[in-house]
């Protein structure tokens, strides 16, 4: 590679992280999600925006043709993000709330989950499918985008509301987990078939048994060995780089599952699912290192060039937007309503759950990237996707910011005995 090649390809690394921070910036002042101004910085670079001038189409063609290098740290910034999205997952789990948080996930989840599948049928059109899409990823790809919520989405918005201690949050993050965890491994499935039409059954099945095999022993065996081995005497890396051991742990479950043909994504987020426990968060610094690289450059240009591969010329269809976000907002407000009312809860309770669990956010965008380089569904679903889960990521987090500026409780009091002080709603005016 020449000195110039180089040049051009750490310029538009430069252009990529630094337009991603100023607008993340921009969007957290006007209290939105920060990955929605990343995301802009992408489009604004491409095709829809500055990529469309000639001379900017040109530069940024040139730099993808050097060694693939955009698309590995595009991978990179995935993987990070999954892999500290499962990192967080484990931390935020608890038992308490058990009831309340078993009805929202079981009817809140089950109900988008399931009616995508029963409606897929009739809903699925050839706009929506890729090179390696059929019938059966389609189906499930449908069902999971109407059902996702954003675990690192979500706890953002709840830190920046200074919500993150309170009983509404820790609900609905332990419903986010829970169907997070599910979903991922449904999604999955659907890689796992994507493109098998001339493949033999048994090649099929393989595959498809391989992937649930790794994605069940990695969310329960697995991480009790990983706790044994961060605990054992010989793991001199562990003592002397946690960091390094740490990045070690999330590298080795990808070429595991590279080896096994199982999808990389899958195993950065399992990867971080072993990494913590739950009584002591072992190797906090090493993740902490992570995270702050992560968020402050590779992440961000993972959603600014998610940002640019939508085809805002070309790859629109905005009837297919509107159908898909009406639609599937319909259906998860009206489950987790129901599954409120199940639970207990009544009025704007209900209404600030069902708004907050419909926001999409990055694993609405994650799906979205793993089924489009899956080649699972075309460009216009692809960007359908992304569309909803910047929306409605918007929606919840404006309307949490609405709430508390009124000073309206984001969940009715308990009664005085029934839970713990520290269980109590604690309205907030940040």
């Amino acid at each position: 590679m020449s000195n110039s090649d180089l040049t051009s390809i750490l310029l538009l690394l430069l252009l990529l992280v630094g337009l991603a921070q100023i607008l993340g910036w921009i969007f957290v002042q006007l209290r939105q999600p920060k990955v929605i101004g990343e995301i802009l910085a992408g489009v604004v670079l491409g095709n829809a925006g500055a990529g469309h001038l000639p001379a900017v189409a040109h530069f940024i063609s040139i730099t993808k043709n050097q060694g693939n290098i955009l698309d590995f740290v595009y991978w990179l910034g995935l993987l990070l993000l999954m892999f500290l999205a499962g990192a967080e997952t484990q931390q935020l789990f608890n038992r308490e709330e058990r009831r309340e948080v078993g009805w929202l996930t079981f009817v809140g989840t089950g109900i988008p989950f399931f009616l995508g599948l029963a409606l897929a049928p009739w809903l699925i059109r050839p706009s929506l499918a890729g090179t390696n899409g059929n019938r059966i990823s389609l189906t499930i790809v449908l069902a999971v985008s109407a059902a996702v919520t954003s675990v690192p989405v979500v706890s953002k918005i709840f830190a920046d509301l200074k919500i993150l201690h309170t009983r509404f949050a820790r609900l609905v993050l332990g419903v986010a987990v829970l169907e997070d965890i599910v979903l991922w491994l449904a999604l999955a499935v659907a890689t796992a078939t994507a493109g098998t039409a001339a493949l033999h059954p048994r090649a099929i099945s393989y595959h498809l048994l391989t992937t649930i095999a790794f994605f069940l022993l990695g969310l329960t065996i697995v991480p009790r060995l990983i706790k044994r081995i961060n605990k054992a005497r010989f793991n001199v890396l562990a003592r002397s780089s946690p960091t390094g051991y740490v990045i070690s742990i999330l590298l080795a479950y990808c070429v595991i599952a590279g080896l096994l043909d199982v999808s990389l994504v899958f195993a950065a987020f399992l990867a971080g699912f072993a990494v913590v426990h739950k009584k002591r968060r072992l190797f906090a610094e090493g993740i902490d290192a992570i995270g702050k690289v992560g968020f402050a450059f590779f992440i961000p240009i993972y959603f600014a060039i998610v940002g640019m591969k939508l085809d805002l010329i070309h790859g629109v269809s905005i009837s297919m937007i509107v159908a898909f976000t009406l639609g599937t907002c319909v259906i998860k407000v009206f489950s987790v309503s129901l599954a409120g009312r199940f639970a207990g809860f009544r009025g704007l309770d209900l209404i600030n759950l069902a708004i907050t669990t419909n926001a999409r956010g990055g694993p609405g965008i994650v799906l979205a990237s793993v089924a489009f380089e899956a080649g699972i569904i075309s460009p216009q679903f692809y960007t359908t996707l992304v569309v909803a889960a910047v929306l409605t990521s918007q929606i919840a987090g404006a309307w949490l910011d609405y709430v508390l500026r009124k000073g309206w409780p984001l969940l009715t009091p308990v009664a005085p005995g029934k839970l713990p002080e520290s269980s109590r709603e604690v309205p907030s005016t940040a």
